[in-house]
Parts: C-alpha cells; sequence; structure tokens
C-alpha cells in the first residue's frame, strides 16, 4: 500500500487531497501547522503531524516521523495582494520562504530516500496565475513561477534516476482560504495612483460567470501526476486553469 505526504492539510486544496487519497485506499500522511485530526475522515491509513515548511528542525521531525513514502505533494503556500511598489519586503520575504524555500527544503528532506530507492514522485502545486500575468500578485506569482522552474530543472536531474517530477496548476477557486490570506497582507489598495486597477481587478474576481476550479479538480490532478507516469509535465487544475493553459499553449 503506498503511502503519500501532503503538506498544508488544514483545509482547501490539502485538505481535499488528502481524502481523495484516503477514500483510494492510500496511507496518508497529512500535514499541517497547526495539526487537526477532526478535519479528515478517521482511518488506521491516517497520521497527522504538525509541520511548519519554513522551519528546519520541523521538516527534519515530520519526515522523521513520516518514515518513507512513495509521493510528496508539496500544497502549502499563502498568498499576499499589494502593488509590487508598495508591498513590503518582509511580506516579499515570508511569501518567497513560505512558497518557494519551503516547498525546496521539504523536497531536499525527501529525495534521498526516493533516490536511494530509485523510484518516488515529487507533486508541486504551484498556481495557474504563473501562465498569465495579473495585476497587484506580482510577490505570490513570483513566489510560484520560481517553484515552476526548480521543478522543471529537477525533473531533468532525477528522471534517469527513477524519480517523477509533476506541476499541478490549480485556478482561482472559492473553496480555499487564498483569498482570506491574501487580504491578511494586503498593502496600497488605497493610494490614489493604483485606484482603477484595483478595483478593476476586485470586478474580475467577484465575477460568477467565469468557471472556476474546485477543489476536487485540484486532488484529481494531483492524483494524475501521482499515479500517471504518462502524465505531462505541467497539470492545470480548474476550467479556468485549462482555458489559460489553452491560450499560451
Amino acid at each position: 500500500m503506498p503511502t503519500v505526504l501532503i503538506t498544508g492539510c488544514s483545509s482547501g486544496f490539502g485538505l481535499e487531497i488528502a481524502r481523495t487519497f484516503l477514500a483510494r485506499d492510500w496511507r496518508v500522511v497529512a500535514t499541517m501547522r497547526t495539526p487537526r485530526a477532526d478535519v479528515l475522515p478517521p482511518s488506521e491509513r491516517l497520521r497527522v503531524l504538525p509541520l511548519d515548511v519554513t522551519n528546519a528542525d520541523s521538516i527534519r521531525a515530520a519526515v522523521e516521523a513520516a518514515g518513507p513514502i512513495d509521493v510528496l505533494v508539496n500544497n502549502a503556500g499563502f498568498g499576499a495582494a499589494s502593488p509590487a511598489e508598495l508591498v513590503p519586503l518582509a511580506t516579499v520575504r515570508e511569501v518567497f520562504e513560505t512558497n518557494t524555500i519551503g516547498t525546496i527544503a521539504l523536497t531536499q528532506a525527501v529525495l534521498p530516500q526516493f533516490r536511494q530507492r530509485g523510484a518516488g514522485v515529487v507533486v508541486n502545486v504551484t498556481s495557474s496565475v504563473t501562465l498569465k500575468a495579473l495585476p497587484l500578485i506580482s510577490a505570490y506569482r513570483a513566489s510560484k513561477a520560481a517553484v515552476n522552474a526548480f521543478t522543471e530543472s529537477m525533473a531533468l536531474e532525477l528522471e534517469p534516476l527513477g524519480v517523477r517530477v509533476r506541476l499541478v496548476l490549480p485556478g482561482r477557486s472559492p473553496e480555499t482560504s487564498f483569498g482570506d490570506n491574501a487580504r491578511a497582507h494586503m498593502h496600497g489598495f488605497d493610494h490614489a495612483a493604483y485606484a482603477d486597477i484595483v478595483k478593476a481587478t476586485f470586478a474580475r474576481l467577484e465575477d460568477t460567470s467565469v468557471p472556476l476550479t474546485r477543489s476536487q479538480d485540484v486532488a484529481e490532478a494531483v492524483w494524475r501526476a501521482a499515479t500517471d507516469a504518462s502524465s505531462p509535465m505541467r497539470i492545470p487544475a480548474g476550467a479556468d486553469a485549462e482555458a489559460w493553459a489553452a491560450e499560451v499553449s
């Protein structure tokens, strides 16, 4: 029975990914900054572990406690919204520390066992905004685009060693806490110079007529990445993500 370790499982995409793998008879190591076993169905195949991807000791402890795994899903992350001119550098560092450095650090901690075994899969969940420029999310978009670049180069290194690497690119979803997290890190939205672009961007985000991404879309894309060796390197997840991917292909 294979084992998957998933980050960011307390809500949103990570929670649905964990539920999907549990439902399909995998062992699941669900990690969260603050563990909450009650958000997932009880199962002998489930372990819930604390993990802060920005803390080296936390990463080390989680990987040791998890034991051998077959698939790593790097899903943890958060957003920030601000005109590029006005985003505090402290926020930029926090975004990159979690979304980019955290992904790299946990991947480095897991890869030795994959390399030694000659098998394993790394699935990095980034964002469809890396496919198409949008205003007010420059730091977030850059942090996720960096993960894309890291992942694609890593894939070339690991393929000869029997390790598969994939990217899942979700679209915008009302089912995650991304919006709440981004609002907590908003800066400069009251600046007169950016009033028009802020208004237009929020109008676009509030448009319910456009197709959005469901958490299950992302879970299915991750499942495909983890279990289908013929899957493409980049897998868009959600109707809006698929539409954007078609535009740039």
